[in-house]
């Protein structure tokens, strides 16, 4: 465990105290809280924007792309007999594809 000095308002940390006599462990909790939110955010900021190089994997394919990973057992990496078809539409992302 690594110490660290917080300066906060009094009010703040009278409320603080009003829920918790640990004021480490409250603190503790609301920075994974936050940490999880951002985490959270930034997939959903991803997957609406994502990496420009996926769409270069999108445009050339599943099974293109699966060709130019290492020798290795790639059947395992992916369930291609699972799971819906989809494809990359710019601007719209990943959609189902019609049956």
């Amino acid at each position: 465990m690594d110490r660290v000095t917080v300066t906060m308002p009094g009010e703040v940390i009278r409320d603080i105290d009003r829920f918790e006599k640990n004021r480490s462990r409250f603190i503790l909790e609301a920075v994974h809280r936050e940490l999880a939110r951002r985490r959270s955010e930034e997939l959903r900021r991803s997957l609406r924007q994502p990496h420009p190089e996926i769409r270069d994997i999108a445009a050339a394919g599943f099974d293109e792309w699966a060709v130019s990973l290492p020798s290795e057992d790639t059947d395992s990496l992916v369930g291609t007999e699972a799971g819906k078809p989809i494809r990359w539409v710019p601007d719209e992302g990943w959609v189902e594809e019609d049956a």
